[in-house]
């Protein structure tokens, strides 16, 4: 994991130089600041430090490496414990579908975002009770 920060922090040196060089290439050239470019190259070092300080301190957290952080390690020490889901589930075909009919609604007419948020609900609710009721209750 310090390989990870260490990068993140290079990309977010490498951006704050960049958009100096920016704001001076754009002052000799126009004799304003552009500052679109100036806003987005000084807002990506500040996300990569963001994100690399993440990094850092969960790297002291957890007290030790990561298995991908050492040389001896296997393929099998980071295999995490993803969770369970089913396979022959259809709910999120149908969260899917009606969050289609949401964005559907909200370019073409917004009755139809009212119906999808409707089956929405109807979907996430049957997706999160699905082993609570029938066959496969627990």
């Amino acid at each position: 994991m310090r390989a990870n920060y260490v990068v993140l922090l290079a990309v977010a040196a490498w951006c704050f130089l960049a958009g100096a060089v920016y704001i001076v290439w754009s002052l000799l050239d126009v004799g304003t600041v552009e500052w679109a470019g100036t806003t987005a190259l000084l807002l990506t070092g500040v996300l990569a430090v963001f994100v690399a300080f993440f990094l850092w301190r969960s790297h002291r957290a957890q007290g030790g490496e990561l298995p991908e952080d050492r040389l001896d390690a296997n393929i099998d020490d980071g295999d995490p414990e993803l969770g369970f889901f089913s396979p022959w589930s259809w709910w999120p075909i149908g969260l899917a579908a009606s969050a289609a009919l949401v964005f559907l609604g909200l370019a073409a007419g917004y009755w139809i975002a009212f119906v999808g948020v409707a089956l929405f609900l109807v979907m996430i609710v049957g997706w999160v009770y699905e082993y609570y009721r029938g066959y496969f209750a627990r």
